[in-house]
């Protein structure tokens, strides 16, 4: 499995967490189409070390970093990179995120 392989496996597992994206260039390319997925810019493959970039757009944080942790190993679990060190990396928090915990916290739910 190569580390582009990996990278998509990774980004489809990170998919399936609501409440945090990939965090990608605020810029899309220029061209009309890409050769690759956007968001594979978001994460580096490394024999050592494996980063995800994400953006959060809900909270609290822990829960879904927890939840972001184990669905990642997990793919790094099944590939080439199983012994690197994953690092999750907040890179911005949505706005949305804080309207959402400013509203849930001023209605107790």
């Amino acid at each position: 499995m190569t580390s582009t392989e990996v990278a998509e496996k990774l980004l489809a597992a990170l998919r399936g967490i609501p409440g945090l994206r990939p965090a990608t260039p605020p810029v899309k390319p220029a061209a009309p189409w890409v050769p690759w997925d956007w968001d594979t810019l978001a994460v580096d493959v490394g024999a050592e070390a494996v980063e995800v970039r994400v953006v959060a757009t809900a909270l609290p944080l822990p829960p879904l970093l927890t939840e972001a942790t184990h669905a990642l190993r997990e793919v790094l679990r099944h590939s080439p990179f199983a012994d690197a060190v994953l690092r999750i990396v907040v890179t911005d928090l949505d706005a949305g995120a804080l309207r959402n915990e400013t509203r849930t916290t001023r209605s107790g739910t």
